[in-house]
């Protein structure tokens, strides 16, 4: 790997790191914790969603794939680059979210299966547009 590469990596790792210690010195647990699961607590949501009986096929072969895509190493763009390297995963992760929540019991089940605070739950649906689709129903049916 070329010094250039390992500098960066470095770097952001660090950038990482100084963002979780300043929360969690500012006593925001909460949020130090949710930004350090955020992405773990993906791939575990993801994992249920894949194993759930409930869940149709065609979305489980969808979240597989996109399972498959967060944990290989090879990304459209690679995560050593900063913010942008993320970007692409959290892209992925809610176009498939989106798909997957627009199904029959697919918000409720996500909410029933996620690991992570209701704060990045929140972050989640907003992602996948699930928030709006259910403003939307209640603006049509009040």
């Amino acid at each position: 790997m070329p010094d250039s590469v390992v500098l960066i990596l470095v770097a952001a790792l660090a950038l990482y790191a100084i963002a979780l210690l300043v929360l969690f010195g500012a006593g925001r647990r909460q949020d130090a914790r949710a930004l350090a699961g955020f992405v773990p607590d993906c791939v575990v949501l993801f994992k249920r969603l894949v194993t759930d009986p409930r869940v149709l096929r065609r979305h489980k072969v969808l979240l597989a794939l996109t399972l498959g895509y967060l944990l290989s190493p090879i990304d459209l763009v690679p995560d050593f680059i900063p913010v942008l390297g993320q970007m692409d995963d959290l892209i992925v992760v809610a176009l498939a979210l989106r798909r997957t929540l627009r199904g029959a019991s697919g918000a409720s089940l996500t909410r029933e299966l996620w690991p992570g605070p209701p704060r990045s739950l929140r972050v989640i649906e907003r992602l996948a547009g699930a928030g709006r689709d259910a403003r939307a129903g209640q603006r049509r049916d009040g």
